[in-house]
């Protein structure tokens, strides 16, 4: 069974974020922001990346656009252990 602890915290919604899924030659980026039109909905966009340094600059430049304000990351990599290493 797990534990959970219930706190009186408030709960907090970010207006304007972006997930990463951050991978060795290219990662997935989605933008989440309110949408203009149609009040209480939202906007989303998702892009591919290279990891080279002009592409993440771009993207950099792509979130300070948008004003995003969180991001948040995941990366996963398939490591191997040989024997006797």
């Amino acid at each position: 069974m797990i534990d959970i602890e219930e706190t009186d915290e408030a709960v907090e919604l970010v207006e304007r974020v972006c997930a990463l899924d951050i991978g060795k030659a290219a990662l997935t980026v989605c933008i989440r922001v309110p949408h203009h039109d149609k009040p209480g909905h939202r906007r989303q966009e998702v892009r591919e990346h290279a990891t080279t340094t002009r592409s993440l600059l771009e993207l950099a430049a792509r979130l300070h656009a948008a004003g995003v304000t969180l991001v948040a990351m995941e990366a996963t990599y398939g490591w191997v252990r040989r024997e006797g290493a």
